[in-house]
Formats: structure tokens, C-alpha cells, sequence
């Protein structure tokens, strides 16, 4: 067709293959997340394992029970957090070694209080639950709190979430879009030249 934009509609449908092929990724990975949810939901029921000393962001143990011997505590950091009761304050997660200086130790939850100033604690053998952690990927929970501290909040999979599906209709969608984009141009364009 004479004045077709050949060019430019190969550049649109390159870009909405692309969108459509990143939908279908996300419905992938969907699919996927459901799934790792569901070992996650088992993996309370499951036997205790050894705390991951080298975690691995892949497929981290969350969810299961754990321990770990808290040889000395490094440091202290206090996040936002919740107590078994629901009540907001602060989260105190020691920065414990747990060997002979080899290996990056363990983040451990030790327990909540309102105050965001570091607890009395030295160290001890923590039996808990292992987390998601932002910083270093996995972290215990302790299941009874220590240093005074109280109870923190015990994780849950609600907490981990799973916005693929969100995600393939967004790119679903700007396919459409870019489309309907592209036609109205398309049409625009030929009135002008018709009318020229």
C-alpha cells in the first residue's frame, strides 16, 4: 500500500510482542509463586531443619522450624513491627555469629517492645520460625522471646506477596492499548491523506 509506514508498524508490533510475551511470563511466574505459597503453607507441619548458613535467594526455608546457637551478638537494628497481639512498635533482630567467624552468622528476632533502643541480650541457643528478611535474606523468629523483650509477631505468607497475575494484565493491557494507539493513528493519518 502506497505511503503504508512499514517501518513504524514493525516497531508497534515488535513492541506489543514484546508486551504480550512479558503477560505471559507474569502468568508464568503467577503460577509459579502459587505453588511455592503452598510449600510454604506445608512447610509448618514439616520437621525442623538447620538454620541455612549460607542463604540462598533462590529458595530460601521459609516457613520452617528452626534453631540456632547465638555464639555473641555483633549488632542490633530495630525495624517496624508487630507483637503477637497485633500491637505496632519495634522489631529487635541481633546480628548473632554463629561459628568461628566463617560465614555471615544469623539474623535473629529476638522479640518486640515499644521502645527502639537495643536490649540486654548476649546471646543463647533460639529455637523460632525462619522469615523473609529484606536485608540478608532469611531470618529467625523467635518463638519465645528473650531479654524481656515480648513476643514478636509470628510470620506469615500473607506477608510475601504475589502481584504476577496484577502484573500480566498491566502488560496485557498496554498491548491493547498501544494497539488501539497505533490503529487511530493509522486511520488519521489516511483520512488527512485523503482529504489532501
Amino acid at each position: 500500500m502506497k505511503g503504508f509506514p512499514v517501518f513504524v508498524t514493525g516497531l508497534v508490533l515488535a513492541a506489543v510482542a514484546t508486551m504480550i510475551g512479558l503477560g505471559i511470563w507474569q502468568l508464568q511466574r503467577a503460577e509459579w509463586k502459587n505453588e511455592l505459597l503452598a510449600t510454604y503453607e506445608a512447610a509448618s507441619e514439616q520437621p525442623a531443619i538447620s538454620y541455612p548458613s549460607v542463604p540462598i535467594e533462590d529458595n530460601p526455608p521459609y516457613f520452617r522450624q528452626s534453631s540456632i546457637n547465638c555464639l555473641e551478638v555483633l549488632d542490633w537494628r530495630a525495624a517496624s513491627g508487630r507483637n503477637a497481639n497485633g500491637a505496632s512498635g519495634w522489631a529487635h533482630i541481633a546480628h548473632c555469629k554463629t561459628s568461628g567467624g566463617e560465614g555471615p552468622g544469623a539474623q535473629v528476632v529476638a522479640g518486640w517492645s515499644n521502645s527502639s533502643e537495643n536490649p540486654e541480650w548476649n546471646g543463647g541457643i533460639v529455637n523460632g520460625v525462619i522469615a523473609p528478611d529484606s536485608q540478608y535474606i532469611v531470618r529467625l523468629v523467635a518463638g519465645q522471646p528473650v531479654a524481656g523483650l515480648e513476643k514478636s509477631q509470628a510470620p506469615s505468607i500473607e506477608d510475601i506477596p504475589n502481584n504476577h497475575m496484577a502484573y500480566a494484565v498491566q502488560w496485557f493491557l498496554f498491548a491493547g492499548i498501544a494497539l488501539i494507539i497505533y490503529f487511530l493513528a493509522l486511520r488519521g493519518r489516511k483520512r488527512t491523506t485523503i482529504e489532501a
